[in-house]
């Protein structure tokens, strides 16, 4: 069975102070997109879709040239693909989160497909257990990769994570929480919830679906253009509170996949060294070839 990426890489990187998806970490300039790409490709997926922004479309066809017997799609998340009902405030920048820029996909993937972040780095352990469930899901079936709290936090600022419940390898539902800290002793926590448990999963955005997902997630991201207030310039629709709501509703039902697999990403400029001291590593281990 094929099976597809899409990897999401049109976001402004606000918090970054510029274009992370396009900054070079690895030791020979490395992107961290370009790990997706490569642990993709051998664990077994056949075509890659990309959500950008029309100035990286260069950057995308130089990176996938030399692929062999995989199909490369790119997308553009713009207000072209917003529903006709809705009027967009003239002074709006932003996209509308990461149901937005998943829909853009819609008319370019017909198979079950992973979705991801680009600048996010998961591992090839996450891509190998992903592509494996991808090919035996059923109608109303979705999967996840998660990752432990205290692995994906910063020291250099306050992150988002949604906190998963699960039972029985289920998930039962996605708590997006916000504003979330370390401090110097290790402490993860938050403003409003207090003290929050290390060893709890998250969602990294690591999702799997089958194509008829689209249906109900053109239905949904309707649901919440309409109830915006006039004239938002800000807010968006976050994957995990779709998937939250669809468990809720029992229209959905999601595995949750185990993964040893290491997760890290650049949120902050700060972050940037620490990211490369590991990539560096995991190229001298043998983990990655000297080039990619």
């Amino acid at each position: 069975m094929k099976t597809t990426l899409l990897i999401m890489a049109a976001g402004l990187g606000s918090r970054y102070g510029g274009d992370k998806q396009v900054d070079g970490i690895g030791p020979h300039g490395e992107i961290l997109m370009q790990y997706s790409i490569y642990d993709a490709v051998r664990a077994g997926f056949t075509k890659l879709v990309f959500v950008i922004k029309p100035q990286y479309r260069e950057i995308i066809d130089r990176l996938c040239a030399g692929l062999v017997g995989v199909e490369v799609e790119c997308v553009y998340q713009d207000f072209s693909s917003i529903p006709a009902f809705y009027n967009i405030p003239g002074e709006r920048v932003k996209p509308f989160g990461t149901v937005h820029a998943v829909l853009c996909a819609g008319d370019a993937i017909k198979e079950p497909f992973a979705v991801l972040n680009a600048d996010d780095f998961y591992g090839a352990e996450a891509f190998r257990i992903m592509h494996d469930k991808l090919v035996e899901l059923r109608e109303g079936e979705a999967c996840m990769v998660t990752y432990r709290l205290k692995n994906t936090v910063s020291k250099n600022g306050a992150v988002t994570r949604g906190i998963c419940l699960v039972e029985d390898g289920k998930l039962n539902g996605v708590k997006e929480t916000y504003k979330i800290t370390v401090d110097d002793n290790g402490v993860i926590s938050d403003s409003d919830s207090g003290v929050l448990d290390g060893e709890a999963l998250v969602s990294m955005n690591m999702w799997g679906f089958r194509p008829e997902i689209f249906t109900a997630m053109k239905a949904d991201f309707k649901t919440f253009l309409r109830a915006l207030p006039e004239g938002e310039l800000k807010a968006e629709y976050a994957l995990p509170t779709m998937i939250d709501k669809m468990i809720g509703a029992g229209t959905l039902g999601v595995d949750v996949l185990g993964t040893d697999a290491v997760w890290f990403g650049v949120t902050y400029r700060e972050d940037k060294p620490q990211v490369a001291a590991e990539l560096r590593r995991m190229h001298d281990s043998g983990e990655y070839p000297e080039r990619l």
